[in-house]
């Protein structure tokens, strides 16, 4: 079965927006504790452990999302590169994979974070997308070959 190069080139963003994910998860601020103290207080067991289990688990969880971020972006790197090799044009193979970067984004800050994006953005990916489909549209221009060959 043969992949186009722009399904390697949206997972290419998709696995680029996991690995950012990761990244802010592991570096940023603790919301890996916060969640930590979410999914206890809603287990029955919160009596027992208490908040004092998540002072120490959001470490591993952290070293755990250190590893996804290393690993999403070796992935990322390889569907971008496959999208490359079997893309007509660079520009589309970048293209594609920024804008399934940005939608991913947009998904997964929602989801996780609650992040709500503002009209501008929803403008901008929208041009964006218009400016994709123009080039999913074109036609690859032959080069003109020269006539008569002089020596």
């Amino acid at each position: 079965m043969v992949i186009s190069g722009s399904i390697y080139a949206l997972l290419a963003g998709c696995l680029g927006a996991a690995a950012s994910l990761s990244a802010k998860l592991s570096l940023g601020a603790d919301y890996l504790k916060e969640m930590c103290e979410i999914g206890l207080s809603s287990t029955l067991d919160a009596q027992h452990y208490g908040p004092s289990v998540c002072h120490w688990l959001h470490i591993p969880l952290r070293l755990l999302c250190i590893g996804l971020m290393f690993l999403c972006n070796a992935v990322m790197w390889t569907f971008f590169s496959k999208a490359l090799r079997y893309s007509s044009s660079s520009a589309r193979a970048t293209a594609t994979s920024s804008v399934g970067n940005f939608i991913a984004s947009a998904i997964l800050g929602n989801l996780i974070f609650g992040e709500c994006q503002a009209v501008l953005w929803w403008v901008g990916i929208s041009l964006t997308l218009c400016g994709l489909l123009l080039l999913h549209g074109s036609t690859p221009q032959a080069l003109p070959q020269k006539e008569g060959k002089t020596d």
